[in-house]
């Protein structure tokens, strides 16, 4: 979340960058915060300096009493009983400021960078690279949704039976295939310098909120309500909160973390070829990248992260566009996103595989995640994260553009992961 101080001392930049969000609201989100904060900061300060009093004025009561001046000492108790029920009162009313203040500050987004373009959806964003040749295929190739079938490689039949639709039965060559796609993006993490590591895929509330998924998402998450828990809709949410609490040295900066994971997300059903087949699951598999730094690197890290996950989609073999996201298309916690979207060629359409953010100090105010600089003083850090990538498009994309009369062709890099270099 953002910060109170930088909303009260930079409203009208805050006001403008939100406007590339096209949020209507903006105005009096921002205002009611700055106004909960004016009353929390002027309870303090009416408890503290009850406090002071009360204090002086007990110091009082013993002298009186030594002077002999029981009746002005006993006045003098009376007065002070007043004062702490008064204290009371403004305690109570200081912890009710806070929340409020709290969740009116989770309803703000965060502010789009100075480099991203103003927008209400995905017809603004700007595509700003583009690589690989758009696959030519024959009359007779098939949509992966029936590839899967021929091949009988991934069985959505069977996942309704034992669980329901969005989570697929993977087969053979096809589970074959996942497993050298997680594989391989992990072994070039690893090469890139990250950590992997193996979190929990089910995250308390504190989690949610640390990484932004709560409140603003809660209708997409599976939630374990006897014990408060949710399925995790990405391996950010744990591996970024890993770090919760946490005042890190500058020496150990940037943290740089990679984790494979399953992820569910409850995301409302709609029908059409966009979300048939692969396009969209409850449950999918994911690689996911995380770095943690100092302020003045995110903006680096961020190119960095993307040439990293365009590295993959060129040893892939696959097609893609990089799009800088508007600030209507954005995700809530995130200053700036680059998606990565693969040509699909049956389908003729581009999927997006891959998303990589930088949250600036939004989500490590959230989870109070600082460093140390050299000399001495806290400061907040900034978070990142990106696909590396997701596997359910990806698969998508190798099966329509690969397809030949002999079956379809394995990209090399995957060979050694998968023991063969033909799927028929």
């Amino acid at each position: 979340m953002l910060q109170v101080s930088t909303l009260r001392e930079q409203r009208t930049t805050i006001l403008e960058g939100l406007a590339k969000r096209r949020l209507k609201d903006a105005d009096s989100l921002v205002d009611r915060a700055i106004e909960l904060d004016q009353l929390r900061r002027d309870t303090q300060k009416q408890a503290d300096d009850l406090k002071a009093k009360s204090n002086t004025e007990s110091k009082r009561i013993g002298e009186l009493m030594k002077a002999g001046k029981a009746e002005e000492a006993t006045a003098l108790r009376t007065a002070i009983a007043a004062d702490k029920d008064n204290l009371k009162e403004l305690e109570e009313s200081l912890s009710r400021y806070e929340e409020e203040l709290k969740q009116q500050l989770y309803k703000i987004p965060n502010v789009p960078a100075a480099k991203v373009p103003a927008g209400g959806g995905a017809d603004d964003n700007l595509n700003v690279h583009q690589h690989g040749a758009i696959p030519e295929l024959t009359a007779e190739a098939m949509p992966h949704w029936d590839l899967i079938k021929k091949y009988d490689i991934i069985d959505f039949d069977l996942g309704i039976k034992i669980t329901g639709a969005g989570f697929p039965v993977y087969k053979g060559k096809g589970a074959k295939l996942q497993r050298a796609l997680i594989s391989f993006f992990l072994d070039e993490a690893e090469k890139a310098g990250y950590r992997e590591m193996m979190p929990p895929i089910v995250v308390n509330e504190a989690s949610g909120y640390g990484t932004g998924q709560l409140p603003d998402k809660e209708g997409q998450m599976y939630h374990v309500t006897v014990d408060n828990l949710f399925l995790i809709p990405t391996a950010e949410v744990p591996i970024t909160n890993l770090y919760r609490d946490m005042i890190l040295n500058e020496e150990d900066l940037p943290v740089k973390n990679v984790g494979y994971t399953p992820c569910f997300r409850r995301e409302a059903g709609s029908w059409g070829a966009h979300v048939r087949g692969l396009n969209r699951l409850h449950q999918f598999d994911k690689v996911e990248i995380v770095q943690v730094c100092k302020p003045e690197d995110s903006y680096r890290i961020l190119d960095d992260m993307c040439t990293h996950v365009q590295g993959l989609l060129e040893k892939l073999e696959l097609p893609y566009r990089k799009l800088l996201l508007c600030g209507g298309d954005m995700g809530f916690n995130s200053a700036m996103t680059y998606d990565m979207e693969v040509y699909a060629a049956a389908q003729q359409r581009w999927l997006e595989v891959s998303s990589v953010s930088n949250f600036e100090a939004f989500q490590a105010n959230r989870l109070r995640l600082r460093y140390k600089n050299k000399e001495g003083k806290t400061q907040l850090l900034h978070t990142l994260n990106g696909s590396a990538l997701a596997l359910p498009r990806i698969v998508a994309g190798i099966l329509e553009n690969n397809q030949t009369p002999e079956g379809i062709r394995v990209p090399k890099a995957l060979i050694p992961y998968t023991g063969f270099d033909m799927i028929n």
